[in-house]
């Protein structure tokens, strides 16, 4: 059975544009002033990350702020492309990365749902199906004739995670996303990724929470200004903090 995931020597840059000129005028000034042209600066997000997945594995994703997690898993989402090296994924994909993606604000929750469930590669009559299960795991059954543009940043996630997890998906990516909304949705959130874990999926988790980490992963990667840096089995991370509370 090939892996889950395949990550391969990923590094991605982005170029960062400073002193931008917009208009004519600030272009016309650049030509006599050093300090109004614009500049330009290579930023390397990534470096060199490789790792896999297997099926059925959980990998934990950490690393302090401007790491580049979120960077990684939007490119094994295939939101980014990398600059260098490539992502392998065998299976039905389901991110929950960024509140929003996947949804359109001018149309209602029902409307998204249908919307958000094509970018997975479902088809209408295969969404119907499903459609109430998602709206009574949502807990927005009030709210689904809503335009999204009204929704709160917790009922959004509610949505998008519905969607995701009853949609089955084989590799579930999730970036800090259960961050948002109250904890009662939050541990019926966790409740249903054990569930889902136990019955075969594969999982990216990323997290500020080690003990988060600790209870669905399998190993994890440390990543430190992208560049990978700590790795192993979550049993390594678990020893790591009984000698640091020693």
């Amino acid at each position: 059975m090939p892996p889950a995931i395949i990550v391969e020597h990923v590094s991605k840059e982005f170029i960062l544009r400073h002193n931008r000129a917009l208009g004519l005028k600030t272009r016309f000034l650049g030509l006599f002033h050093k300090n109004k042209r614009e500049k330009r600066e290579h930023f390397l997000a990534l470096d060199d990350v490789s790792f896999t997945v297997e099926q059925g594995e959980a990998l934990g994703l950490l690393g302090h702020n401007g790491s580049g997690k979120s960077t990684l898993l939007q490119i094994i989402a295939g939101i980014l492309q990398p600059s260098k090296g490539r992502v392998i994924a065998n299976g039905r994909v389901a991110p929950l990365i960024q509140l929003g993606v996947g949804f359109n604000p001018e149309l209602t929750g029902y409307e998204n749902i249908f919307l958000n469930a094509s970018l997975y590669g479902f088809l209408n009559k295969d969404v119907r199906k499903r459609v109430k299960d998602i709206i009574e795991f949502s807990e927005l059954e009030h709210f689904i004739d809503t335009p999204l543009k009204n929704y709160s940043s917790g009922m959004q996630m509610r949505l998008g995670f519905a969607v995701a997890v009853n949609l089955q998906p084989d590799i579930l990516l999730a970036d800090e996303i259960l961050a948002v909304g109250d904890q009662a949705f939050q541990d019926k959130c966790l409740d249903k990724i054990a569930e889902m874990r136990s019955n075969g999926m594969s999982l990216i988790l990323v997290s500020h929470s080690e003990d988060q980490v600790n209870k669905f992963c399998n190993y994890y990667v440390r990543l430190d200004h992208g560049v990978t840096i700590d790795h192993g089995p979550i049993i390594k991370l678990e020893v790591e903090k009984v000698e640091f509370q020693q």
